[in-house]
């Protein structure tokens, strides 16, 4: 809803996702705040933003695959991690980081095609299994192949990265790379429903049978859902080896999947935005709950028990979402943006 006087001309003006002069000055002065972050934040928190960046990246192909096409997916770790070994792999050839992202997100995305095909024929429990074949398969093949593929059990090493003379290895530059490749990754999150694909997979999910009638090639979009939400991932896996200068198969877990996907349910997995709100909200509670047991422990009460409660509270939220805000908090932001538009109109 739009405040009263705000009309559309046009269906241009109208498909726009900022249609207030007010909604771009918020914009602007959010990016504004995120490119001077660095000049008053120090290192821990730097790394904090960055650990969210990345997150974030692997939840908006969450959001792609679970909330836009309706496909069950919890092996999003094990896509990450993919990404994350083709660039260890491929930067030792010394390649440019400008090569090796893309083609990180491509092949993440030709190995999730291998999953999706079996995926995109089943539904509900069955769907579940099939995509958590993929999150147990990762590992055993990782295990599996020879040791100079990708380091085994050991892990691998990755080259730092490097623009002309300069390397890229301070906090600070960490968090501006991974700002710019989430900035990139939210314009196309954000106007991917807008497409002629997006619209294809709200129809499939909503009711796959009645788009099939209509001329949706049903399967053909469940696997490219898969592959679409896999180059997300893949992307992510890149700036997680870069940040982490090492990667190793313990660092993609299923419990790393379960994650990504409650942070989406909190959020709201009908929504990009939910995908923002889920991953801050989440992030924040997860260090808000370490700096009180850290507190605690350097006061010499007995704060370690807070720490395995992140789970915990993770838990908690995602069924309190479920229950007083089925939604997410996108829904919940929604309401509250509505209502601060109108005020001081009544809604009724």
């Amino acid at each position: 809803m739009l405040p009263t006087g705000i009309h559309s001309l046009t269906y241009s003006d109208e498909a726009r996702l900022l249609r207030t002069t007010r909604s771009r000055i918020w914009l602007a002065l959010l990016v504004v705040a995120l490119l001077a972050y660095p000049l008053f934040a120090g290192p821990y928190m730097l790394g904090v933003f960055t650990n969210m960046f990345i997150t974030l990246m692997a939840v908006y192909g969450l959001y792609v695959t679970v909330g836009m096409a309706g496909q069950i997916n919890v092996a999003q770790s094990a896509f990450v991690g993919v990404g994350a070994f083709v660039t260890a792999k491929l930067s030792g050839y010394g390649l440019s980081f400008i090569l090796v992202v893309p083609v990180a997100a491509l092949i993440t995305g030709a190995v999730s095609i291998l999953f999706a095909l079996p995926a995109a024929r089943v539904k509900g429990f069955y769907l579940a299994l099939t995509t958590l074949a993929a999150q147990v398969v990762f590992p055993i093949v990782i295990l599996a192949l020879p040791m100079d593929w990708f380091g085994g059990l050991v892990g691998m090493s990755v080259e730092p990265i490097r623009i002309g003379s300069l390397t890229l290895g301070s906090p600070v530059d960490f968090y501006y790379f991974t700002l710019l490749l989430v900035a990139f990754l939210t314009v196309a999150a954000f106007n991917l429903k807008r497409s002629r694909f997006g619209r294809a997979m709200l129809a499939v999910r909503d009711n796959d049978v009645v788009a099939e009638v209509m001329g949706v090639p049903v399967f053909r979009t469940k696997a490219l859902a898969f592959f679409v939400g896999s180059l997300f991932a893949g992307v992510a896996g890149a700036c997680t080896a870069y940040f982490l200068q090492f990667v190793t198969v313990s660092s993609f877990t299923l419990f790393a999947s379960v994650w990504y996907l409650g942070m989406l349910i909190v959020g709201g997995a009908q929504s990009a935005t939910g995908a923002i709100l889920g991953v801050v909200f989440i992030t924040f509670l997860q260090e808000g709950l370490h700096g009180v047991a850290n507190a605690l422990m350097q006061s010499g009460a007995s704060g370690g028990v807070l720490f395995p409660l992140t789970s915990v509270a993770l838990g908690a939220c995602v069924l309190l979402a479920l229950i007083f805000e089925p939604r997410g908090l996108a829904h919940r932001w929604s309401v509250l943006r509505t209502a601060f538009q109108l005020w001081p109109f009544p809604r009724n």
